[in-house]
């Protein structure tokens, strides 16, 4: 960031990632503002859903407002609950109080809605619903993506509560752990906390 860098707050518009870029608007109003896919990247993130709250630095260019710098995301204030049965009578302290495992992602289908990933060291998939990508701010994954997941054990197995881009997730500060992992043979065995 320099400092001719505006830092604003704004919801995402829309992003394509095929199309490698999408637009923000300014809470405080003015020119749509140009997110290109490199910028969410450096973020580390490869996606970001519509309607999710950013924090950017922006420069005025010849093309208009560039975002330069993603500083935060966040779901949108607008999104409802989640409509998933799993959810529906959580506590959200109980929720925020489950640890967050790193994860990397097996496959995700947006069109299906859903997809699994695999905690390091676990040897079941945990489920992940494109309503929980959503809330969590994120619009898509990639097979092999890193990310942190705030699981819990749903009706048919486990479930993701909370998705994080692993880079997000490092600048955050809250640590990450396995939770109750049995030794996987073959594998040196780590303490846990």
């Amino acid at each position: 960031m320099s400092e001719q860098d505006l830092v604003i707050d704004g919801q995402v518009k829309w992003f394509d990632p095929v199309k490698g870029f999408g637009f923000v608007v300014a809470d405080s109003g003015g020119p749509d503002i140009l997110l290109h896919a490199n910028v969410l990247r450096n973020f580390g993130q490869s996606s970001i859903a519509d309607g999710a709250r950013v924090q950017l630095a922006v420069q005025e260019t010849a093309r208009g407002m560039q975002a330069v710098a993603v500083l935060s995301v966040a779901a949108s204030e607008a999104q409802g609950a989640v409509g998933l049965s799993d959810l529906d009578d959580l506590d959200p302290d109980y929720v925020a109080s489950r640890p967050m495992e790193p994860a990397r992602v097996k496959w995700f289908d947006k069109g299906k809605g859903f997809g699994f990933a695999n905690v390091f060291l676990l040897p079941e998939d945990v489920f992940i619903h494109m309503e929980v990508l959503r809330r969590s701010g994120l619009a898509d994954l990639q097979p092999g993506e890193a990310v942190v997941l705030r699981v819990i054990e749903g009706h048919r197995g486990r479930m993701a509560v909370d998705v994080m881009s692993w880079d997000s997730a490092g600048r955050s500060g809250r640590p990450c752990r396995v939770e109750s992992s049995p030794p996987v043979t073959g594998q040196p065995e780590f303490e846990k906390e």
